[in-house]
Parts: structure tokens; sequence; C-alpha cells
């Protein structure tokens, strides 16, 4: 074998990836090859639901009416082999419709507990901002801890365990805003816009080719939960180096004591962009972080969980504004 050999040798060896990602790469080209059966354009919406899904987050889906954020959400749970679960929010909504409630059995005279519709894999909870503050705070200990604690007992719920809600930021008439904590524990929130040009005459065509069948008809169940759990374990092995760690930490802290924000990002958002790069990267084919992967994070991660303070929001500046800017102040690591 010749030197050239030897070196072309050395090179497959040394970016060869350490983890076998193949067979997560195939699973997710299978998810959005389903996907893209019946929704038009929206790759970005598709891949941070398939990166919250990998990295065990839940995502908040914001847009006005008509975008197809309800019937996206309900298409991705129909791709895994899971229940679902769909909640309509609605201002009347009591904490005990979606936990459940203790219900008095006469053959034992004793209480027994009747699990409400949040336990589920995939839970789609449409319009979240209509219910009232106390409905809202029944998901806070589900969402963080994957469990409920009703009448002095723990109920676990079984993986996968994912939140999609939905919410139209336009309307304000009988709705309430997310409280900080709440949306803390969304680990994506996905905003939504309307179609181009092309991709609107697309989803025409595609309506019109369909001659009345229901979407959900023309999806295929591609990922078990145990796939699923095999997947995001893979996940947690994908390398991060410790100057991107660096990386992520001088982003974050520099939204806590940023002049144009009243509110920074805390410790569980730099856990979250940490944990979507590594997705990232994975579902990119790399079993290592990048900075292109830490940057893809950013927005979808941090923007919900930052308040401006009132004279910039006057001005007409958003999150968004603030986050490139903070991007663009940090060195990215070589």
């Amino acid at each position: 074998m010749d030197n050239q050999e030897m070196n072309h040798k050395e090179d497959e060896i040394k970016f060869e990836n350490r983890i076998p990602l193949d067979g997560l790469k195939e699973s997710v080209t299978n998810l959005k090859a389903q996907l893209s059966k019946v929704i038009v354009g929206q790759e970005n919406f598709v891949e941070l639901l398939i990166v919250g899904l990998l990295s065990n987050g839940h995502v908040l889906i914001e847009g006005v009416p008509g975008v197809a954020k309800t019937i996206t959400a309900k298409l991705f749970a129909k791709c895994l082999q899971t229940d679902f679960s769909r909640i309509q929010f609605t201002p009347d909504l009591m904490p005990s419709d979606v936990l459940g409630t203790s219900v008095f059995n006469m053959k034992t005279s004793d209480f027994e507990f009747k699990k409400g519709p949040i336990f589920s894999n995939i839970i789609l909870i449409d319009e979240i901002n209509r219910a009232p503050a106390k409905t809202q705070a029944a998901l806070f200990e589900v969402m963080e801890e994957r469990q409920i604690t009703m009448d002095g007992k723990m109920y676990k719920m079984e993986a996968p365990f994912m939140v999609l809600a939905t919410q139209n930021p336009i309307e304000q008439e009988g709705t309430y805003a997310l409280p900080e904590a709440q949306l803390d524990r969304f680990l994506f929130k996905i905003e939504v816009g309307y179609p181009d040009f092309e991709d609107e005459v697309q989803i025409l065509k595609t309506h019109h080719e369909r001659k009345g069948k229901l979407p959900e008809t023309e999806i295929e169940s591609v990922l078990s939960p145990e796939r699923i759990s095999e997947l995001r374990d893979q996940i947690h092995e994908i390398i991060i180096e410790e100057k991107l760690l660096n990386y992520i930490a001088e982003l974050i802290n520099k939204t806590r004591n940023h002049p144009h924000l009243y509110l920074g990002a805390s410790p569980r958002a730099s856990i979250a962009v940490m944990n979507a790069a590594k997705a990232f990267a994975a579902i990119n084919g790399r079993d290592f972080v990048i900075p292109e992967d830490i940057k893809n994070s950013l927005k979808p991660v941090i923007g919900h969980r930052l308040i401006l303070s009132p004279d910039r929001e006057m001005e007409g500046m958003t999150t968004g504004n603030v986050i490139d800017m903070i991007a663009q102040s940090v060195e990215i690591p070589r």
C-alpha cells in the first residue's frame, strides 16, 4: 500500500462517526417523508418538532389561525406508534378536566382515581392561552417532572411524554397570557408564518387531489416508543467539547445583564440549548456538536424566555433582535 492510499485510509478513519447514526438519520427521513405527504413547506417547523421529540422537550406553536399548526401537530403524532390525546383549552376548563379526578366507587366503598386526558404520550393542547391560570398551573408538575400528584399519590407518565401546545398571538380577548414559569417549561417556541406563493399554490393542488379524503388517512406510523427511547439515548451520547459548553454559557449569561432585557434566560435554558444542539448535530449525521448547531437552537429555545425592557418594547424591538445582537457579540469558538 503506497503513502497516498495510507493517507486516504487514515482520512476515512478520522471522519468516521464514533456513534452509529445511520439508523437515526433514516428514522428522521422517514418521519419527514410521511409529513411531506400532507404538509407543504414548513420544513423548519417539522425539523423543530423532530428535534423537540429527540430532546425529550415540549413545544409551543404560535401562529395566526389557518396556518396548519394543529393539523401538523396531529399528523406528527400520527407518525408515532404512541397514544395521542387532544385537549381543547377553554375559559371554563378545570384542572380536573385535564388531570383527572377521584370518584367514589360504590362497590368498594372507596375513592378511585379516574385518569384525565393528560395520561397519554403525545398531548396536543389547542389554544393553551384560553384556559385560566388555575388550569394552566395544573400542567406545571406534569411538564417538568412527567408525573402528577393527586390525593397524596404520585402517578408517573409513560414515555415518551410530549406536550404540543398551540396559541394565537393576535386575538387577546378571552385569553390568559402564559406565565414565565410555564413558558420556561417549553423547550421551543415555534412561530409559524404564512406560506410563500409557491407553497400556497402547492397546498391548493394537494387539497384538490385529495378529493375530500382526511389527511390522517395518508400518514403511516413509523416510530415506536422503544425506537424513540433508543434515539434519545443516542442523542445523550453526542460529543460536545468544553469550549462549546463555555460558548453556550456565555451566550446565556449575556442575556442576564443585557441593557435591552428585563428578564434573561435561566440555567434550564442553557441545558435546553445544549440538548437541542446535540439533536441538530445527530439529524445532520454528526456525532459531535458544532457552533452552527448552537446557533440554530438559540432563537427557538430562548426567544420565549426573555422579556424586553418596556422602553425597547415600545420602540418595536423584538427578543429575536436582541438574540442576534448577543450572538454577534460573542466570539465563535474555533
